[in-house]
């Protein structure tokens, strides 16, 4: 895959082929070359716009150009979902994205697993427990792809499973909460209760949180990063939510009992690693 200069656009070998069936699900695709001239051997897959809109977009620094295979497994172009494959020549990795729109907007989602599928990278993204209870519940065939079904409510890559059971303490519960992965744009909550996890220190240079040792170190040897520019925040604790759950990006959700709050598996895959789920 040859490229021309930094920050223009040109197609790769098969990007023919490529965009025509992101074209059949109602969305652009481009390859790009990334702005600098940092030396990388990583690609990027996310979602960019230009003047006619949101297009999917594929960040090929010149290193690797030429040694990057990418395909389409499979399209639905009635559920506006794709199943992207991409390889590195050299590599083990094999990687997935789930593209698609979901609600109001296009989305990139990195899947774990060797999935073929659209389906089977919807179900992959889910996790364990929302994936017991659809076979616990019952859940039809057709209704495991809704955001809201006997066994589940999701909004984006949050997942809401009731606790009937649950008992909390009033004075621990939290109200207007933010729950976010990593550096994204937040969900808020109207009442949230937590149960373990690490407290970490966030910044906009560390979206993740770092733990008490590193934030002291950091605070210490660096004046431009006072104490009241850091947030405290849970990482991967146990959340249980109630209420209302907004996000710009999605329809405000209703949550009538507690639930639990469950991330879907992007977290497990290569390139989704370092994304902590903060609370």
């Amino acid at each position: 895959m040859r490229l021309p200069e930094y920050g223009t656009t040109t197609p790769p070998m098969n990007s023919i082929y490529i965009e025509r069936h992101f074209a059949r699900m109602g969305s652009r695709f481009q390859v790009t070359r990334p702005e600098t001239r940092r030396q990388t051997d990583s690609y990027s897959v996310n979602i960019q716009r230009d003047s006619a809109g949101d297009y999917f977009a594929l960040r090929v620094p010149p290193e690797i150009d030429s040694d990057l295979n990418v395909a389409v497994l499979q399209v639905l172009p009635r559920d506006r979902h794709l199943l992207l494959y991409v390889h590195q020549d050299g590599k083990e990795e094999k990687d997935r994205y789930l593209c698609g729109h979901d609600e109001r907007d296009w989305f990139v989602a990195a899947v774990p697993g060797n999935v073929s599928t659209v389906r089977d990278a919807r179900e992959a993204l889910k996790p364990d427990r929302v994936r017991r209870e659809q076979l616990i519940r019952g859940v039809p065939q057709g209704h495991l792809n809704r955001r809201r079904n006997e066994a589940f409510l999701r909004q984006g890559e949050w997942f809401f499973v009731e606790e009937h059971a649950l008992r909390v303490d009033r004075n621990r519960i939290l109200r207007n909460e933010p729950i976010r992965r990593g550096g994204g744009k937040p969900h808020i909550v109207a009442e949230v209760f937590r149960s373990g996890g690490d407290t970490v220190y966030v910044h906009r240079l560390f979206p993740n949180g770092v733990l008490q040792e590193e934030y002291a170190r950091i605070i210490a040897g660096n004046r431009n990063m006072p104490p009241r520019q850091w947030r405290t925040m849970m990482r991967n604790p146990a959340v249980y939510a109630r209420g209302t759950v907004r996000h710009p990006d999605h329809k405000t959700i209703t949550l009538p009992v507690w639930h639990q709050v469950l991330m879907n598996t992007e977290t497990e895959t290569r390139t989704m690693r370092s994304v902590a789920f903060l609370d």
